[in-house]
This record gives C-alpha cells, sequence and structure tokens, in this order.
C-alpha cells in the first residue's frame, strides 16, 4: 500500500509511521475524508474500505457515534472474573502492561465477540479512553463502534494494527491500536483478542511483535485452563491423532529438546543428544509453543522480523529433518502426532503446576536459550522465570528462596529476598550474603 502525500508524492506508509507519525496521520485523514465523502483513495487498502463500507451499512457515524454497551462496567468484571482469560491475564499485565505515571498505553483483552472485559494501564491513559467508552462492558466489534484493530482481528481472525484515521470514526483518529486474536490451543476458536492502544506517536515498529508475543503467552498458559462446562481438559485434535497412531499399532519416537542454557540439543528415544545451532533451537521452541502449527511466513516474522523470508524457514527445516527425521510436517509447520516432544523447559513448568516447587527448581538450572536475543524468545524465558521465582517466594521454604535469590535465575528477584529476609529476620548472615549479592547486581545494572 502507498500513500499520497501533500504534495502529491507517493510514499510508503512504513516510511512515515514510525519516523513522522503525525504526517502520516495528516495523510490518513485526508484520504479518511476523501473516502467518506464518496471518493475513495486509491492508496487506502481495499480491505480497509471494506470494512468502512460494512460500518457505514450497520449505521455507524463516523462523527460521533459511541459503543454500545452489553454490561455495566461492574457487571463486566463480575463476568471477567470466571472467564477462561482471567487465568493469563496477570502474565499479560506483567508483560505488556504500563501503570507507571508516565504510562501513555492501554492493555485490553476483549471477549470472542469483542466485549472489554479487562483494561490495564495508567490512570491518564485511563482517562482518555473514558472519553472514548473505551470501558468494561462495551463493545468493539465492527458492529458496536465500526472499524477497529478488535473488529479487524475478529474479521479476519488474524493480527491487526491501525493507525489514526484508519479508524472509521473521527474521535479515534489520535489513536493506534494493535490487536490479535487469542485462540483456544486445543480446537483453534477465538476465545478473545489481545489489542494494545495509545496515542498514535506512541506506536513503535515492535508494538505488533510485542502483541504477537502475549497471544503466544496467553496461548500457553490456556492449555492448563479447563474449557467451560469440564473439569478437565477435553481432548484436542492433535490429542485424538495420537490415540489413532496408538490404535493403529504405530510406534511413537520421542523427542527431548535441551533449551535451557546456551548449549540447546535434541535426543530421539533417549538417545545421545545432538547439538542445535541457536537458530534451529529457536525455531524448535517455537514449534513446541504452539500445537496448532505455524506458517513459513509466521514463522520467518518471528525468528527474523519484517526481513523474515519463508524460504528461509524452509531452509532451516530441510536441515532439522536432515539431523532429526521426519519429526516435523509442512502447512503448517508442527510436530508430527507420532512424535511426542518434552522439553526440559516444560517439565520445570509441569512441576509448578504440580506444586511441586522444590523439584521444579531443581529441575531448572538455567534461563531458556540464554544466549537468544529473539524477542519471542524472551518474553517465553522471561514468563518460564518469572513463574519459578513467583512459585519460589510463594512456598514459604525460606531455604529455597535463599537457594534461588543466588542462582543466577534469580540474582534480581528482591522480592524474594525480602520474603526470606521477613520468614528468617534481617539479622541471619544468610540473608545478609544475599543482600550483598543485591545490591552488587543493582550497582552493574546501573553502570
Amino acid at each position: 500500500m502507498s500513500m499520497r502525500q501533500g504534495n502529491g508524492s507517493i510514499t510508503h506508509p512504513s516510511d512515515l509511521r514510525f519516523s513522522a507519525p503525525a504526517e502520516y496521520a495528516r495523510t490518513l485523514r485526508a484520504a479518511h475524508e476523501a473516502t467518506i465523502s464518496g471518493h475513495p483513495d486509491p492508496h487506502l487498502p481495499p480491505s480497509l474500505i471494506k470494512s468502512w463500507q460494512r460500518s457505514l451499512a450497520l449505521g455507524i457515524n463516523p462523527d460521533q457515534h459511541r459503543p454500545p454497551h452489553r454490561h455495566e462496567v461492574s457487571e463486566a468484571r463480575s463476568l471477567s472474573a470466571g472467564h477462561r482469560l482471567a487465568a493469563v491475564m496477570p502474565a499479560l499485565s506483567q508483560l505488556l502492561a504500563d501503570e507507571t505515571v508516565t504510562g501513555r498505553h492501554l492493555l485490553i483483552v476483549t471477549d470472542h465477540e469483542g466485549e472489554v472485559l479487562w483494561r490495564v494501564g495508567s490512570k491518564q491513559a485511563l482517562r482518555l479512553a473514558d472519553s472514548l467508552e473505551f470501558v468494561e462492558g462495551a463493545d468493539w466489534s465492527e458492529s458496536g463502534v465500526g472499524t477497529n484493530a478488535i473488529s479487524e482481528a475478529l474479521v479476519t481472525g488474524a493480527p491487526a494494527q491501525l493507525f489514526s484515521a484508519e479508524h472509521l470514526v473521527r474521535t479515534h483518529h489520535e489513536w493506534a491500536c494493535t490487536a490479535s486474536p487469542i485462540r483456544d490451543p486445543l480446537t483453534g476458536e477465538i476465545v478473545g483478542v489481545l489489542d494494545v492502544s495509545g496515542p498514535f506517536e506512541s506506536v513503535t515498529p515492535d508494538s505488533l511483535r510485542l502483541v504477537r508475543c502475549g497471544v503466544r503467552l496467553a496461548e500457553e498458559l490456556l492449555k492448563s485452563v479447563p474449557a467451560p462446562g469440564d473439569g478437565v481438559r477435553r481432548p484436542g485434535q492433535r490429542a485424538r491423532a495420537d490415540e489413532r497412531i496408538m490404535r493403529d499399532g504405530g510406534a511413537r519416537t520421542q523427542l527431548l529438546l535441551r533449551l535451557l542454557g546456551d548449549s540447546p540439543s535434541a535426543a530421539l528415544d533417549g538417545g545421545t543428544g545432538r547439538p542445535l545451532t541457536l537458530r534451529r533451537a529457536e525455531i524448535l521452541a517455537l514449534l513446541a509453543s504452539r500445537d496448532q502449527g505455524w506458517s513459513a511466513d509466521e514463522l520467518a516474522y518471528e525468528i527474523h522480523g519484517d526481513a523474515g523470508t519463508g524460504a528461509a524457514i524452509r531452509t532451516e527445516m530441510h536441515r532439522i529433518r536432515s539431523i532429526l527425521g521426519d519429526v516435523v510436517e509442512a502447512n503448517p509447520y508442527r510436530f508430527s502426532p507420532s512424535v511426542t516432544v518434552v522439553t526440559d523447559a516444560s517439565v520445570v513448568a509441569g512441576r509448578l503446576r504440580e506444586g511441586r516447587v522444590a523439584e521444579a527448581f531443581a529441575a531448572y538450572p538455567a534461563k531458556l536459550l540464554t544466549r537468544s536475543t529473539n524477542l519471542a524468545l524472551g518474553f517465553m524465558r522471561d514468563e518460564l522465570n518469572l513463574a519459578v521465582g513467583a512459585s519460589v517466594r510463594s512456598s514459604g521454604d525460606a531455604r529455597l528462596m535463599l537457594q534461588w535469590c543466588t542462582s543466577d535465575m534469580g540474582s534480581s528477584d528482591t522480592a524474594t529476598a525480602a520474603a526470606a529476609a521477613a520468614l528468617l529476620g534481617p539479622g541471619d548472615p544468610r540473608c545478609q550474603l544475599v543482600s550483598a549479592r543485591m545490591d552488587r547486581v543493582d550497582r552493574e545494572l546501573r553502570a
């Protein structure tokens, strides 16, 4: 897509969205006015124009439309407490929300129909959202408030980012919104939408990638959250495929991935571990994180960013198969149903879920792929480390807390150090050792 500037020249929007957001917003507003008045700008995406047309046909007024409210704010908050996504909100808030005084963006999570159930942000950002009735209980689907990132994510089933006047309603033109569906990891059905919204000048090139990472985190956590009405999770399509293989007498292969630390490896059926390059370990870690699989383009984006290509991923997959055999299926890429995949990271997470905190810590010698600078893997690394630290802290075992605080993984966990000191007393020499280590880490971080 190209956009026409005021001088009549044509430029790609990515040249302006991040480098000159105010100029880009002015360009969009001109295109918006022309299109709404019946003269569609040829440089706007056809999908965006179609969404505007659908919204207008539904009676959305670009000048003054306000979203309908399916529930009062208090009712929506009560409903959200019983929603499946309630279990993932603490992790999403910790990773994506900014509740500091200067925080500018909001973390929004809706249900599968676009009703806002949660919003987290600074008082300033919440006040701005109040002015748009961007509040719990409000309907931000396409029929509720016209074209926006949440509605686009619901309509297309894919991530969406809308900037300024790409929104239909003019009061939304000061905002940029990035959203993506959250899917049930077993059925693939949309259970909600994750959205990050803020003033248009606050959007960054990483906004879409951050939202994608948040969605992956939510979908991973949902694997241990029962479906509505079930005491246990129902078997998904992947489980049914596993059962079919067993009924047919097919032999299963076990793939053990060692991803903790800086020497990743893969072992088949208890054999000797085969070293993995960091790139292949990153790809295998992403495959292990999502049962529904990845397209080549999705993996290319997660691994290489905007410069990634499907061809590069296909080359890596060929090399992975040359080492491990046919453990990965294509279209989409995912582990074969005949393969049981176990990662050392999943062992730690499993023990945490079972409440075996000391055993989880014993199985956690280092952070996930410590040499990886990949943003998606960074979120997975932080998620596991935060989970172990929080579990150790809540265990009430002062000895375990001290061991955690003197490990590389817990060396900056001041909250757990404080909890241990409260149990043992600040004069305990073991607490003094932890305190000295924390002071050293703090000095190194500020240096």
